[in-house]
């Protein structure tokens, strides 16, 4: 019974959350190191250098348009009218290493987050979220520094205005969840 549950927690994603990889060499290479250090892409191939957002909260989050928690789409984008004035920055990657649920490509996902869920923060490009060869920088460092990386999509990770890890959330905690929002409070006061 106990291999039932465990095989129900990974496929609806309540398995939320792995162990990173924190080996002395990753450890040594993010040490001290503020998140702006690292370069990314817009969902358009365009760079973005994420030193942009110095002094802003950023919650970076991996998406997937086909999970039972796309929904937290809707409650993402209410996160971020509530809060965009004050300083925080939602970064939306998309993801498909979990069940294959972001298929699409980049012209795809743009139309899915446009019409279906009105989203308006930046959603950047797919990107691979689990450790090893091809693993997205920005999520190896994510990963180092918390030692934990998600282990379904709609993962949650706070950022700090000094580009420094606060928290991560695993796909369960919902964005209109009062925890997350009172963290998202005091990283903006700070």
């Amino acid at each position: 019974m106990l291999g039932a549950v465990s095989g129900i927690a990974a496929l609806t994603g309540f398995a939320c959350a792995q162990s990173a990889p924190q080996t002395p060499e990753l450890l040594q290479k993010w040490k001290d190191k503020p998140m702006y250090t690292i370069q990314t892409r817009t969902l358009e191939g365009q760079p973005m250098n994420l030193g942009d957002l110095k002094g802003k909260v950023v919650l970076v989050v991996n998406v997937a348009s086909r999970c039972g928690f796309t929904p937290q789409y809707t409650d993402l984008e209410a996160l971020y009218q509530r809060f965009k004035d004050k300083g925080l920055v939602i970064l939306a990657f998309p993801c498909n290493d979990f069940g294959g649920q972001e298929p699409g490509s980049a012209k795809d996902i743009r139309e899915f987050c446009s019409t279906t869920y009105k989203v308006t923060f930046p959603v950047m490009e797919k990107v691979q979220v689990k450790a090893g060869a091809g693993q997205s920088e920005l999520f190896e460092y994510l990963g180092t520094r918390t030692g934990k990386l998600p282990g379904w999509n709609f993962s949650k990770y706070l950022v700090g205005k000094d580009g420094q890890p606060v928290a991560f959330y695993p796909s369960s905690v919902k964005p209109g969840d009062s925890a997350l929002a009172q963290a998202i409070e005091q990283a903006l006061a700070k």
